[in-house]
């Protein structure tokens, strides 16, 4: 017997009851099942108006996800390609900054360990952090061993 198809705000639960997901991304995901007549953009208002799907949880989770790996400017990067915009951005983005150096620091250490003793290793460590998307202040200021107690 097979199992009854599922009603798209079924799916949407569904969806949200595994992890956190944006608007755009939500959409994108409903699309696929929406049949003639079914209005995905209504579904989901009110899935806000419950506050099942809201933009900051969503930021929340992805940048506690990635944080810990990667840089402010990947972050960023991923959160615009969700829709998140305008002011709630610039807010993430100032409250990213102020961790980014330690979080360069933690993904050196975990990587490498040691300085580099010759160019060629510092430029592969430079470069290694520069594409998990950190700043080139915050890569130096991470190879230079900065004492953050200070």
């Amino acid at each position: 017997m097979a199992a009854p198809q599922l009603s798209l705000k079924a799916r949407a639960l569904r969806f949200l009851s595994l992890r956190e997901h944006s608007r755009l991304e939500l959409g994108r995901k409903l699309s696929k099942y929406a049949e003639e007549g079914d209005d995905v953009e209504a579904l989901l208002d009110l899935l806000e108006k419950n506050n099942w799907l809201s933009q900051e949880r969503f930021s929340e989770s992805l940048i506690h996800r990635r944080a810990a790996r990667y840089g402010n400017s990947r972050i960023v990067a991923e959160l615009q390609s969700h829709g998140v915009n305008g002011e709630a951005l610039q807010e993430l983005k100032s409250n990213l900054a102020d961790t980014e150096i330690e979080r360069a620091s933690e993904v050196w250490q975990r990587k490498f360990g040691t300085v580099a003793t010759d160019p060629q290793e510092r430029n592969k460590q430079m470069r290694f952090l520069l594409q998990r998307g950190f700043s080139q202040r915050a890569v130096i200021k991470a190879l230079k061993g900065v004492d953050f107690d200070d």
